[in-house]
């Protein structure tokens, strides 16, 4: 079975329209106003994808350094960014945990649960560590998580279909007995000019983490944790919070 962003990248984009990149970046950049020390130029962004946060992001002025582990998202995010002719991104097909950079960045981002993939205690700990050791004094880490709530209710073991003209998502999801982990099962069918249809499949897999959890391993790491919000207007979070918007900075 396939990883499944291999998959989804070519209909990713399609199947998650309803995201609002644009608010989501307001809420980043205000992030930065009120908790870095110094206003960033330089922005990595882990788990970039198909590149809609980074365009995003690109298009306000950061020089963007985007990583992902999947080549096909790449080239996606890749082809989107010479659409638009932005020459302020770099690519860099690496994983969260292990990635290498030139030197020093002011600010990191990570969208759309991508901490959630790090399955892995020790990779948890790995990413914020690379994180800390790139991100320069004073800098922001900026990311959101699917909350135990969400995985418990909205994930559970249910099964979801997504479509749009000429694609059809089947998404199993499998919740572990302790409810801290999913294993979501995806069939991606898609129609070809001819009228035939295709099939792949892949898989996928989330963690859960505590607000405990995040905190204890940012601060291990040298990050100290600032805000968790509920949306992009800072608003508190509660128990049925489905997901949390975190800030963190370098000491």
């Amino acid at each position: 079975m396939l990883d499944g962003y291999s998959v989804l990248a070519a209909v990713y984009d399609r199947l998650n329209d309803t995201v609002d990149y644009s608010a989501w970046a307001d809420f980043i950049e205000e992030s930065f106003r009120r908790y870095s020390d110094n206003l960033p130029r330089t922005v990595l962004e882990l788990g970039c994808g198909t590149g809609s946060m980074t365009l995003e992001l690109a298009r306000r002025g950061y020089d963007v350094i985007a990583i992902d582990l999947s080549e096909e998202m790449l080239a996606v995010a890749d082809s989107r960014a010479r659409e638009e002719r932005l020459t302020n991104i770099r690519f860099i097909q690496s994983d969260m945990c292990s990635f290498e950079l030139g030197g020093s960045v002011d600010a990191v981002v990570c969208c759309l649960d991508g901490i959630n993939h790090l399955t892995r205690r020790d990779d948890l700990l790995s990413c914020f560590s690379t994180v800390s050791h790139y991100l320069a004094q004073g800098g922001v880490f900026v990311f959101d998580l699917n909350t135990p709530h969400k995985f418990k209710t909205t994930y559970a073991d249910r099964d979801y279909i997504l479509e749009d003209d000429g694609i059809m998502c089947c998404w199993r999801n499998r919740l572990s007995k302790k409810g801290d982990r999913v294993d979501f099962y995806l069939t991606v069918y898609r129609e070809d000019e001819r009228g035939l249809w295709h099939r792949e499949d892949g898989i996928e897999s989330e963690r859960a983490y505590g607000r405990r959890s995040i905190e204890n391993a940012l601060r291990d790491c040298g990050v100290e944790l600032l805000s968790i919000s509920a949306g992009y207007g800072f608003e508190e979070i509660t128990p049925e919070t489905d997901r949390w918007y975190i800030t963190a900075r370098k000491k």
